[in-house]
Order: C-alpha cells, then structure tokens, then sequence
C-alpha cells in the first residue's frame, strides 16, 4: 500500500461529483463537520457508554466519549503526519490531512452502536443466535441472506452501514464520506463469516460490495475474496488507539466521580504509567492544588499526552508493517513496559469494578430486554404485515427503514436498523408503550 493512494478525498456515492466544487475547507473537514451536524450523532448524546444515564454525576455517554476520541485522534494524527512529511519530504501523499481524517473517524466509529452500552450489541446478537429470533435462520438463509450478520452484530460493521447505505428518501452514498475516512472506521475489515462467533467484522453482506470499491480504490491488500478479508487500512490503527486511550483513561476518572474508586487508588493507577522520574515531577505539581478532581483531570490529561506520544512514536516506526498489511495487535499493545503494565492494571481494575458493578449490570439487565423485546415484536410484526397489530407496530417505523424490502434479510436488517438507531429513553419508551406500562398524557 502506498500513502499517495492511500490518502484520497473521492467521496462515496458522489464520484462523478469530485473536484467540481471548490471549498475553503479540505474534504476530511468537511466529513468532520457533516457528522457533527448529523441526527445520528446527537442521538449518541442519550447513548449509554458505560454507566447508567442520566445521573447526578455527568459521565460520560456516547456523545461526549466521541468527541474525546475524535479530539485525541486528531493530536495522534497530526503527530503522525507531521512525522511521515519529515520522513518522506517529497510525497504528494495528503500528510498534513491525516489529523482531519482520523478524528472524523474517530468521531463517527460508535455511530452504530445500539442502545444500553455494549450489552446492546450482545443483546441483538444473542437475540439471533439463542433468543425469541433463532428461529429465523432457516428463512433468512433460505432466501440468500446471511445469518452471521445478525448472530455476531457489530456496532462496528453497523456505523459503515449507517454511513454509505442509501436509506429510503435519502441520497446515493448515505452521508457521501470520503472514502479514506469510511476505511478508517473498519476495525475489523472482514466478513461476519470469519467472526468466529465474537462481535468483530467489519461490514454486513449489505455494504459488502461497497467496501470493495473502497478498498479498490485506496490500494488497500486483499488478504482473500470469499469469505471476504482485507488488511486494515493503516489510519485505523490511529483510531483504535485513541479509542483504547480514552475509554480505559475516562472510565477511571467516571468511577472516581462516582465513588467507585478511592482518590488515592485512582491516582495510584494513573501515576504508574510513568516512569519514576516523571511520576515524582506529577507529585511535586499535586501539592499545588487540593481539589481532588482537579488532580486527577492533572493526571488523566498527562497519561493521555504520554499515550499519544508512545502510540505516535509506534505508528512511524513500524509504518513499513503497516504499509506491508503484516502489523499484528494493536499500537497500544506495543507501549513502553511502564504504560503497558499501568495500562493492564487499569483493564484489570475496570473489569472488576466497574463492568461488574451492579449500576452497570443493571443497565444491561434492562437492555437485554427492552431490546430482545422490540425486536421479537417487530420481526414478529413484518413477517404478518397484514395483521391489524402488526399495522399498528409498523407504523410507528420511520420510512426511511426498508420494512418492505423484498428479501427476508432486508426486512429483519431493516428492524435491526430501527432499534439499533435508538437512544436509551427512546427505547425504555417505545418499551413501556407497547407493553401498555405507559400511555400517552392526553
């Protein structure tokens, strides 16, 4: 792969259209600015990240964890461009874009996840492949479609859909990307039949040849054709690292917040990232200031710097790897021993604490069944459309979702579409309603 091609402002779903428009702004930014304008984006706002929404302590939901993303995307990007036109002095290849792209990136890459957390994608997954929709494997394979799209759903593979498929009503290309921040969202670039049963694949049958014309035109390798498997398009180890960096950094100061955590346990998790000399410098300046939140915020945004800098430093010196498609794990897998040993203990710390902590497990106690729910009664509803309930429930689907799709794939991804779309309350909502637990006030 080649950084020239690599980097290109074609746009999806308007290749006709490019270069016949001149704007102040780069293409990349314009794709930064298009999300945040965008519905799709606000909804995240009532998305669950990881602890229960709304409270009354502010932590951070999926609205404010993109933007974090997106914002230390953009210091591993521009550290990395700046490093690649000092490496490569005379390349005609976009350097000085690479900030722009990942954090457009970075701010689109939760965009498909469902509501309640990461339970949410569980929760659709084993709807299909142990709940109330197995059921529909035999009719769903019968006509063509592919199953594992729904037994492995990934909120991944969903952002891609959300992003380049032409919904009803809509325009050709979906949000019309350029084609270098679309790779730079697929984490994992292949079939959901190479999943191996985990929520991890990179785009559903649906945006499958659309991917194709992606990866074709930006010289991404082609590791096999069917099942279809590509290697990672290089700017996506960007984005997973700032990914990796802020939720593992911020669900330590949200359990702080909360109490789930002491002050002196946080900080000890936080000062072990750096080594001795560095960590005694962090002590001396706590002294300055006793308002406990404000030295943590101290050491949360000094762990971060470190962080991008290590990761930044990884990127360019194994950028031939990269290039090459045979880079193995991830930039934050290969951080100094200090930050790699602070880092684990935060993982550690985060599982045990905070994932399994019963606020967390409660949330996704309920996700598991207001989503099992509506998709039970929805795919229940379009498989008998003609049944006076089932015109009830299908009326309350906006029209761009195709619930008249003429495949049986079509419609159940049109239902997934729908509730996977949902904020927190809405579903909660949407929930109570149908049960009969809440009624419109008249």
């Amino acid at each position: 792969m080649n950084w020239v091609q690599l980097l290109s402002a074609e746009r999806f779903g308007m290749e006709q259209y490019t270069h016949a428009t001149k704007h102040e702004r780069t293409e990349y930014q314009r794709d930064y600015d298009r999300l945040i304008f965008s519905s799709p984006f606000r909804r995240l706002q009532n998305k669950t990240q990881v602890f229960p929404l709304p409270g009354s302590v502010f932590v951070h939901n999926r609205l404010t964890h993109s933007l974090e993303v997106a914002s230390v995307g953009r210091s591993l990007g521009e550290n990395v461009g700046r490093l690649l036109r000092a490496r490569h002095p005379d390349s005609e290849a976009y350097f000085e874009e690479i900030g722009s792209i990942v954090s457009a990136a970075c701010l689109a890459h939760d965009l498909g996840n469902p509501p309640y957390g990461h339970s949410g994608e569980k929760a659709i997954s084993t709807f299909f492949s142990e709940g109330a929709g197995s059921y529909l494997r035999t009719v769903i394979e019968k006509d063509g479609g592919r199953w594992t799209d729904f037994t492995s759903f990934e909120g991944n593979a969903n952002a891609i859909r959300l992003l380049m498929h032409q919904f009803k009503g809509r325009r050709k290309g979906g949000f019309a990307m350029t084609y270098s921040t679309l790779a730079s969202i697929v984490k994992y670039p292949y079939s959901s039949m190479l999943s191996g049963g985990k929520n991890k694949f990179g785009f559903f049958a649906s945006e499958e040849d659309d991917y194709r014309i992606i990866a074709s035109n930006l010289g991404i390798t082609k590791l096999q054709d069917n099942p279809l498997r590509y290697v990672r398009y290089p700017l996506v180890y960007l984005v997973e690292a700032a990914d990796d960096i802020c939720y593992q950094v911020m669900d330590i100061e949200d359990a702080h917040k909360l109490h789930l955590i002491s002050t002196e346990n946080a900080m000890k998790l936080l000062l072990g990232f750096f080594e001795p000399e560095r960590r005694q410098r962090r002590v001396d300046t706590l002294k300055l200031v006793s308002d406990v939140n404000e030295q943590i915020a101290y050491l949360r945004a000094g762990v971060i710097g470190l962080l991008v800098d290590e990761c930044s430093r990884l990127f360019l010196a194994h950028e031939e790897e990269i290039l090459s498609g045979v880079f193995a794990g991830s930039l934050i897998d290969r951080v100094s021993p200090a930050a790699a040993t602070a880092f684990q203990a935060c993982s550690r710390f985060a599982y045990q604490y905070i994932y399994r902590s019963k606020e967390v497990l409660d949330v996704e106690l309920a996700g598991y069944r207001i989503i099992g729910f509506l998709l039970e009664v929805f795919t229940k509803a379009i498989q008998n459309p003609d049944h006076a309930y089932s015109r009830l429930l299908l009326n309350r689907v906006p029209e761009q979702y195709e619930i008249d799709s003429p495949s049986m794939y079509g419609k159940i991804q049109a239902v997934v579409d729908y509730v996977s779309g949902m904020t927190d309350v809405y579903a909660l909502d949407l929930y109570r309603k149908i049960t009969g637990m809440g009624l419109p006030v008249v």
